[in-house]
């Protein structure tokens, strides 16, 4: 494998790894806050981290280099993050379970193989065919709950979950195409920016408090940062790596939330669950390997 196969590939895990513990320092302080006091106060966190991040790798100086084009593509990002980033937290704030939320986001890398087809042009054989179609299956087992109706047959929060993945997916493929030329500092920046901005309209408008638990802040402030870390990973991942393998990777992380979720909150899903999100995880395995050639059978050279 090519050290920067390696490269993508280490940055995706660590992308992994960090966002796992977003759902979990997430959920802790939004069982504490209301969605706005959290999201303000995030979005400032992300906004210090990303702007010192910036600083000190010189990246700033960007801004001023931006062309026109570059900066429409910046705010279509920004724009997108904003939908993606509060669809993100609402699921979690709604589903009980963060690991639900993310087995059931294991639907984000489907949309992601099917955006790479159909957008970047990417190949895919029948094997990742076959595991897209696992992990949708798995993804429809978790959400399921028996119901017949249109509002009860998928539990609360699967439609928001589906519309993050709809807006993640977009916001993705529009990275992969201009990371060439815009540095992972300052998407992320500009991420963090956006984001600031909307959360803080929607504080003045809501009028809610600032003032939270230190428990709160401390849970806040550690997942901010792991989210920013994860964001600016998963962006330099995509230098190095297909966006479609990228996210394959990160998500696994739904069996470290599982984990994490169960130490933290004494949480486990449902068995139709659990199952439910194996098959999903099993469907992304079978997409990491056939990308990695596993299912590809060797052609014998001829001697000469």
């Amino acid at each position: 494998m090519k050290s920067n196969t390696i490269k993508g590939y280490l940055f995706a895990l660590i992308a992994t790894l960090s966002f796992s513990n977003v759902y979990i320092f997430s959920k802790a302080a939004l069982n504490e806050v209301h969605l706005i006091q959290f999201g303000v106060i995030w979005c400032a966190f992300g906004v210090l981290f990303s702007f010192l991040f910036a600083a000190k790798n010189g990246k700033l100086k960007q801004i001023m280099e931006l062309t026109k084009k570059q900066k429409r593509i910046l705010i279509t990002l920004g724009i997108l993050e904003i939908l993606t980033t509060t669809t993100f937290f609402l699921s979690i704030n709604i589903i009980p379970d963060p690991s639900i939320t993310s087995f059931i986001g294991n639907i984000f890398p489907v949309m992601i193989m099917l955006g790479g087809i159909f957008i970047l042009k990417e190949k895919f054989g029948w094997v990742e065919i076959i595991g897209g179609s696992l992990a949708l299956i798995g993804t429809f087992v978790i959400s399921y709950t028996g119901g017949t109706s249109l509002k009860t047959i998928f539990i609360a929060g699967t439609g928001v979950v589906f519309i993050n993945a709809i807006f993640a997916t977009t916001a993705t493929l529009v990275v992969k195409v201009h990371i060439k030329n815009l540095s992972p500092e300052l998407f992320n920046l500009n991420r963090y920016l956006w984001l600031l901005v909307f959360a803080t309209i929607a504080f003045l408008i809501h009028g809610s408090s600032i003032i939270i638990s230190p428990r709160a802040f401390g849970n806040i402030s550690l997942g901010a940062f792991l989210e920013f870390l994860a964001i600016l990973t998963v962006y330099y991942s995509y230098h190095y790596i297909e966006a479609s393998r990228s996210a394959i990777v990160q998500s696994l992380k739904g069996i470290f939330v599982l984990i994490g979720a169960f130490l933290v909150f004494k949480t486990l899903p449902a068995a139709h669950q659990f199952v439910g999100g194996m098959i999903s995880v099993l469907g992304v395995l079978v997409m990491t390997l056939a990308q990695a050639g596993l299912f590809k059978k060797k052609t014998k050279q001829l001697p000469e």
